[in-house]
């Protein structure tokens, strides 16, 4: 070989070299750039920590059993779909709607995002369904096909789920819409959300078995409830899961076992694992601990919310599960400015003595000294109801024949009557309930006109509003319908009656001295607010 053509092939072996070395030094500048482009992704995805809190209730007792940041203002998610079908129960219950009605699609429902069943405008869905698919699906177009069935459109519905919202005592609570999709001005507290989840359970007890659905088909398609818990958890019988950006993975959940029923509340799991992991720790810690009997009120309109903290602060959420689980990619917004939480308004001050015992209280009722004369009681003739009493204090007969006290007051220029033998002075006499109207201790002694008028009720008309398993229910229910139909109920006189059905009482919650216009006013006011009247004649 010639010295020339030595040199050629050394230079096309080092040509050849060198393009090759071009070729892997590109690559490796395309990787580490590609690598670049995607490092801004992976590391706001690390850096994104949404803030936690929660909280557990004793539904039985109404202890705050732990609690972390329970009243720091929270995003809430489609949890706000919890509120959607409290509103939807109570239009069933009141007989406005039923479970078989068919509720139209309208095109600003149909153009929700995802979640949803892609419901077509124009189409129609049973109401049956609709909760099913709000409980498992989540879906948001059916959420709002609910609102503007109730509400006529959403902007109004929401409206209506914050005044619920405030009348339950969820005093930091406001919605926007009716499925949760982000929202800045939609905000909740771990605390709120639990009086909710035990307002559905005491209010709804025949629908609140909707919130364990754990799977849901629709027209072909078996979709599984979000909530894992469901299932894996012993006692676990609903509520609801959430998430987006700005709260991240939320949860509400009821737990029942062996008599005791707590609510747990979960807001900013990093992952729906780290969510569920914390939620478990919560009813692992507290589900043996707390009560089996009942003693606290059931959660109805016009309730206090506020309660103090039983057990010290909740410990810092686990660290999330390394491996995320698939789920939708959630639309990416800007996490919310800043809220105001609202200041609880300050406790009422105390009722002075002079006013008597507040309405429904225990207090003993203390006697006036009035001058009294003998009744009769065989006499008189049987009646339905005896007088109540002139300062509306409340009667709670048992089963058998109550004793009631009718106070007279004695003209002056009627001589007043000696006292029973033993009697004390300033003490009243009582007689079993047999009637209403009264006797005098003779027949040549009349009875006082003041007398007769007093014994007489203002109307002879009642209603009743619901019966309850607890007294202290039935006179929660007294106080708030009084708040609701002032005008007709301000004068009228409320009290329980407590029946039996076999080994069962029941205490019922009714308001008497009413005339038959006023009653029937009452219960258009009351039914207005979905609250269950009944219309009785004395």
């Amino acid at each position: 070989m010639s010295l020339r053509g030595a040199f050629v092939q050394r230079g096309l072996r080092w040509g050849a070299l060198g393009l090759a070395g071009l070729v892997f030094a590109t690559a490796v500048s395309s990787d580490a750039d590609a690598r670049t482009r995607r490092k801004p992704k992976a590391a706001a995805a690390q850096s994104y920590q949404p803030d936690t809190a929660s909280i557990v209730v004793d539904a039985n007792s109404g202890a705050v059993m732990q609690a972390s940041n329970a009243d720091s203002p929270r995003h809430p998610a489609s949890l706000t779909k919890i509120m959607t079908l409290y509103m939807l129960f109570e239009r069933l219950e009141s007989g406005k709607i039923k479970l078989n009605t068919e509720l139209p699609v309208s095109p600003h429902a149909a153009a929700q995002a995802p979640s949803k069943l892609a419901l077509k405008p124009g189409e129609t869905i049973r109401v049956e369904t609709a909760i099913r698919a709000i409980v498992a699906k989540s879906a948001n177009d059916v959420a709002v096909v609910v609102a503007e069935a109730l509400g006529g459109d959403e902007p109004s519905f929401a409206r209506q789920m914050t005044a619920k919202a405030r009348a339950l005592g969820m005093r930091q609570t406001s919605y926007f819409n009716a499925s949760g999709l982000p929202d800045e001005r939609q905000i909740t507290t771990a605390r709120d959300q639990s009086v909710l989840g035990r307002a559905v359970y005491d209010r709804f007890p025949q629908y609140a078995h909707y919130f364990a659905t754990r799977t849901f088909e629709f027209r072909g398609k078996t979709m599984r409830n979000h909530n894992r818990l469901l299932g894996s958890v012993p006692g676990v019988d609903g509520l609801k899961t959430g998430y987006i950006r700005a709260s991240g993975f939320n949860i509400v959940t009821s737990v029942h076992r062996n008599n005791r029923r707590i609510i747990a509340v979960v807001f900013g799991g990093r992952t729906a694992k780290a969510r569920d992991a914390r939620a478990r720790s919560l009813i692992d810690n507290n589900i043996n601990i707390a009560a089996v009997k009942r003693t606290a009120p059931m959660v109805v309109e016009g309730w206090d919310s506020k309660e103090p903290v039983a057990i010290a602060s909740a410990a810092p959420m686990p660290p999330p599960a390394p491996a995320r689980e698939p789920v939708a990619a959630p639309a990416q917004v800007a996490s919310a400015s800043p809220i105001a939480v609202p200041v609880a308004p300050a406790a009422p001050a105390a009722r002075p003595a002079s006013e008597g015992p507040s309405p429904g209280s225990t207090e003993p009722i203390k006697p006036n000294a009035v001058k009294t004369f003998t009744v009769q009681p065989g006499a008189v003739t049987t009646a339905t109801l005896s007088p109540l009493p002139a300062d509306s204090r409340r009667l709670t007969p048992g089963g058998a024949p109550a004793s009631v006290t009718n106070v007279a007051t004695v003209k002056a220029d009627v001589p007043p009557l000696p006292p029973p033998p033993g009697a004390k002075p300033g003490v009243l006499g009582t007689m079993p309930a047999h009637g209403t109207k009264l006797a005098s201790a003779s027949p040549n002694v009349p009875v006082p006109a003041a007398a007769e008028s007093a014994s007489r009720p203002r109307g002879g008309w009642m209603i009743q509003v619901g019966a309850f398993d607890d007294e202290k229910d039935a006179k929660s229910r007294l106080d708030t319908c009084q708040n609701k139909a002032k005008d007709q109920l301000g004068k009228a006189d409320p009290f329980t009656e407590k029946i039996s059905k076999g080994e069962k009482a029941l205490y019922r919650a009714r308001f008497a001295g009413l005339d038959k216009d006023t009653a029937e006013a009452a219960c258009k006011s009351l039914k207005r607010s979905d609250i269950p009247c009944m219309l009785l004649k004395n």
